[in-house]
């Protein structure tokens, strides 16, 4: 009952007419930098994070969460019509997906697409709003020596998460939490790797670090790939609508692909990838159709699109309940909350109650806005894809310098920037998962402040994380994490060996 209440009052907020322009900007441009190839919601809310700074805080963060899903569902259009899936989660999608377009079925591959992701969406933002309240009573319980354990969790698992290599995940998070070291150290007063800089001492920037990872970084590793040959559009054909045998080869696996997506998203070690691979696989073994997958089965377009989406929403979840990001827009939405003095955690459901559940009643609001807007306006969506990619790119160059001068107009700032920038296109092009940089940069510090904590309770007994149920457990679980991926990795090379 508590939780309905909640909810109708985060609507009271969300239905503001300033709430909903907001909603309806981030849907906008989430649809529209989902469709263009290599832009995706996290470098999106990465270049608007220094733009908004001065914005209203509640509304700057409902536009990057109406961003975050927009950008899953304008993600599907690209995967269907260019067979280039633009983010790792719509690789599911593109395998079917492209098959139907070429087939001159696009239209219904996209409807099933924007239909799913509406019916995951809806689901798993109920499931967020249900779910949520109950994770900060238990959160609320934890110590310090419980935060830290909780953190070595989310490294671990963000690090095992991104990329095809769990050493080069925990090699990204290593340097982020050397760039957190920066800066003037709380408990002592003492600077930190400033090396006698002045605008080093109040740290790294997040929002610097971000935007040249993600921004800078893309359009130098675009432009080392400039002479590659264009993508081919694959026109839509026929009628965009749906009939009543796609209608009903397609509701069980939106139904199926929203039970794998939102659970998976909701865990520390979430992600959207695991999700739609798995929805995936098991839309072609309960399929009637067997003969139609690896040519264009409806079933491999809704299930992964429906599991896609609602990962989103339950990425949201340890966001908001514990303040732990499990995927690149997460953490840079983390770095939104944090550039206007909120930490996510239990304590802003009980500080901030009516933003919390203003962003949450504004899902369901951005959920409606993205239905209508995917459908009706997909000639628009399909005419972004023709955009020169010279032209996108300097675009985004320009927008990022301006915005981070915007912010601090520093000389050393710039410097930063385009540092980041290039140290994140090196990173891509040796294949380095750049999120878990972002991560550790932001969870760097408050890790190391809750160990400082749990060790000054203890009077520096390291002991106590070991002698706490709650973070023995998790610490254990970070163990299995972290040796799981090399073991497997030895075993299979093992077994190679022998055949």
């Amino acid at each position: 009952m508590d939780t309905l209440l909640s909810l109708a009052n985060g609507f009271s907020v969300a239905l503001e007419p300033s709430k909903l322009l907001f909603c309806l900007i981030g849907v906008f441009l989430g649809t529209a930098v989902g469709v263009l190839p290599g832009i995706g919601p996290a470098l999106t809310v990465a270049l608007l994070l220094p733009v908004t700074f001065k914005l209203d805080p509640a509304g700057s963060l409902i536009m990057f969460a109406g961003i975050y899903y927009g950008g899953m569902y304008g993600g599907s259009t690209t995967a269907i019509l260019l067979n280039a899936p633009g983010e790792s989660a719509s690789l599911a999608t593109a395998l079917e997906g492209s098959k139907m377009a070429k087939a001159g079925r696009g239209g219904p591959a996209l409807a099933t697409a924007a239909i799913g992701s509406f019916v995951a969406g809806l689901i798993a933002t109920i499931g967020l709003a249900f779910l949520a309240p109950w994770l900060v009573e238990l959160a609320v319980k934890f110590g310090p020596w419980d935060y830290f354990a909780l953190m070595i969790v989310a490294f671990v698992t963000v690090s095992a998460t991104f990329g095809d290599s769990p050493l080069r995940g925990l090699t990204s998070l290593f340097l982020g939490m050397l760039l957190g070291l920066v800066g003037i150290d709380k408990l002592t007063g003492q600077a930190r790797l400033t090396f006698g800089v002045p605008e080093l001492l109040n740290g790294v920037e997040v929002t610097t670090l971000a935007v040249g990872l993600f921004a800078v970084g893309e359009a130098l590793y675009v432009a080392s790939k400039r002479w590659r040959e264009p993508e081919e559009i694959i026109p839509i054909k026929g009628s965009l609508w749906m009939n009543k045998q796609d209608w009903k080869r397609s509701w069980a696996p939106w139904l199926r692909g929203t039970a794998f997506g939102f659970p998976i998203g909701a865990l520390p070690a979430g992600g959207a990838e695991v999700p739609t691979f798995l929805s995936y696989s098991t839309e072609k073994k309960l399929c009637k159709y067997p003969e139609e997958f690896g040519k264009g089965a409806i079933e491999g377009v809704a299930g992964p699109e429906a599991a896609n989406n609602a990962s989103a929403a339950g990425t949201l979840v340890p966001l908001l309940t514990l303040g732990l990001p499990t995927s690149a827009t997460a953490a840079i939405m983390l770095a939104g909350f944090q550039q206007y003095g909120l930490n996510p955690g239990p304590l802003l459901f009980a500080e901030k109650p009516d933003l919390v559940w203003g962003l949450i009643a504004s899902l369901f609001i951005a959920n409606v806005m993205l239905v209508i807007l995917n459908l009706p306006l997909i000639g628009l969506w399909v005419r972004l894809l023709a955009i020169p990619q010279p032209w996108l790119y300097a675009g985004i160059l320009v927008f990022a310098t301006m915005g981070t001068l915007a912010v601090n107009p520093s000389p050393v700032e710039l410097g930063m920037l385009f540092g980041f920038g290039y140290l994140g296109y090196l990173m891509r092009r040796y294949d380095y998962p750049v999120a878990p940089m972002v991560v550790g940069l932001i969870l760097g510090p408050m890790a190391e402040a809750q160990l400082r904590r749990a060790l000054q309770i203890s009077l520096g007994d390291p002991m106590i994380l070991l002698e706490n149920p709650i973070s023995a457990t998790l610490l254990g679980i970070a163990f299995i994490a972290l040796v799981a991926p090399f073991v497997m990795s030895g075993l299979n090379k093992f077994k190679a060996a022998e055949d």
